[in-house]
């Protein structure tokens, strides 16, 4: 297969163009390295099935193409709310230009959607049947109301033009690649405990998330693409379920740092919870996750101590 990766020099993108890559597909990667870098995709550049292309995706784009993985917007707090209104534009703009490429080329497009179309749910854990929980006019909501105008764009491109769509909802990911100063959770207490520094927890430290190995997601990934009759949406994301609080623990006991744990103000329309319901995709695609928390934190933790 010829596939076109958006975002493809990013955290999440450039672990997907490997194992494209490896897999026997020639890759495209378009990336216009506002969170992505060079680096992470430095060594597949010597690939000959390999290409970059430093590009924005707002910006119309043409290759005959088989598969199209769209990942192109910025996914952290700091990263999206420093220009919302390209964050708004990245969703939507791409996404358009993604799906006309897929109508005119005839490939399939997959959306990387997020768990953030939930909002602050009302329902624990989320399925794909729930519509979310989501304040319209909040900082958060350039990324959130973003991506569910991309679902929906994704929807009506299939039904007035049948256009063949996949569609993910992924939940927070973490692993090697991700960028130091992204604001995510888990980089962010990694660092902090390797140089010694108390770890910040917004809030009393019991909002809860689930945390996915990056490994574990590009499986995912890779069978709903290949999956035959399904459009989803389907949730991608590891079920077990931690509190902030115990996340700091463990990074603190496998980093073996004297860190302590510093509580701040709690962060506006931050959700309480977040888990998925996975039980549409162990049946639609076969795929749950492999990969537990210790043992990803710490292939993690190893690629920070590396780059930090």
């Amino acid at each position: 297969m010829k596939c076109l990766v958006t975002g493809g020099a990013g955290f999440i993108g450039s672990h997907l163009c490997g194992r494209l890559l490896r897999d026997g597909h020639e890759v495209i990667c378009l990336d216009n390295l506002f969170t992505g870098s060079r680096a992470n995709i430095a060594h597949l550049e010597l690939d000959p099935n390999f290409s970059f292309m430093e590009k924005n995706v707002q910006v119309p784009f043409f290759a005959k193409v088989d598969w199209i993985f769209n990942l192109a917007c910025p996914a952290s707090p700091p990263h999206y709310q420093h220009d919302p209104v390209e964050t708004v534009r990245t969703n939507v703009l791409g996404m358009m230009n993604m799906l006309d490429l897929a109508k005119t080329t005839g490939a399939r497009v997959l959306q990387a959607s997020t768990s953030e179309v939930y909002g602050d749910p009302l329902e624990h854990p989320q399925k794909e049947s729930y519509w979310g929980n989501v304040n319209p006019i909040s900082r958060r909501a350039c990324y959130d109301e973003g991506k569910r105008c991309a679902e929906t764009l994704c929807f009506d491109y299939h039904r007035e033009y049948g256009v063949d769509i996949r569609i993910i909802r992924i939940f927070n990911t973490y692993g090697p690649n991700m960028a130091k100063d992204d604001g995510r959770v888990v980089s962010n207490f990694i660092l902090q405990a390797l140089r010694g520094e108390d770890i910040t927890v917004y809030g009393d430290g019991s909002y809860t998330r689930s945390f996915q190995y990056v490994d574990d997601l590009i499986e995912g990934m890779l069978a709903m693409m290949k999956c035959e009759g399904f459009t989803g949406p389907v949730n991608i994301g590891n079920p077990g379920e931690f509190t902030i609080q115990e996340l700091a623990q463990k990074v603190i006991g496998l980093v073996g740092s004297q860190s302590k744990i510093t509580n701040l103000p709690a962060v506006d329309n931050d959700p309480k919870q977040r888990k998925p319901d996975i039980s549409l995709a162990k049946e639609k695609l076969g795929w749950e996750p492999k990969v537990p928390l210790d043992e990803g934190l710490r292939k993690t933790i190893e690629y920070f101590r590396r780059v930090a």
